[in-house]
């Protein structure tokens, strides 16, 4: 989508118009989604984080500033931070707990673009780390946990959660360096 017709639609949006709302999320709802679901990996929860997120837009349009980025870029962080939001609720942090449970060992999860060489190569890159290195990793970045929660959920000292993440993360750049 043109983001100049996105800049127009956030103007009209700021200015109360409704019609420029619905077309707003129309025209952005289905990428918004997407990032949502990326966060979520639940449809119901996607879709709740994004309607909220619709909500947050609807009320802040008049703070949005082209100088600090686009349209897209700043309903998107709004939609990520919803997620964030809803993943460090109580009932998230339940849900999560039990999916972690059943799930067991992390799996890599597959690039959105396997053709994409950046892809390939970080994908390359986490197969080559430890076991205990790619679980913290997954469990910070993938789910979302902070290292309190990974403490929490694994019973390891927080310094050991950190050094692991630390260690996991530089072998990873020192990896995608080479």
């Amino acid at each position: 989508m043109d983001p100049e017709f996105q800049l127009q639609l956030i103007r009209a949006v700021a200015r109360g118009e409704r019609p420029a709302f619905e077309e707003l999320y129309q025209v952005t709802g289905p990428k918004l989604y997407g990032v949502a679901m990326q966060l979520m990996r639940s449809p119901e929860r996607a879709e709740e984080a994004l309607q909220e997120a619709f909500v947050k837009i609807w009320h802040n349009a008049g703070d949005y500033h082209q100088g600090r980025g686009s349209v897209m870029t700043w309903m998107s962080s709004i939609v990520r931070y919803r997620c964030i939001d809803l993943l460090r609720s109580k009932s998230a942090k339940e849900d999560r707990q039990d999916s972690l449970d059943e799930e067991g060992a992390p799996e890599l999860i597959a690039p959105e673009q396997p053709e994409d060489p950046e892809n390939q190569a970080l994908e390359r890159c986490m197969e080559t780390l430890d076991t205990h290195d790619l679980q913290y990793i997954h469990l910070a970045y993938y789910r979302g946990l902070t290292h309190a929660e990974i403490q929490e959920h694994t019973g390891t000292p927080l310094g050991t959660v950190k050094s692991w993440i630390r260690r996991g993360l530089q072998r990873l750049k020192r990896c995608l360096e080479e």
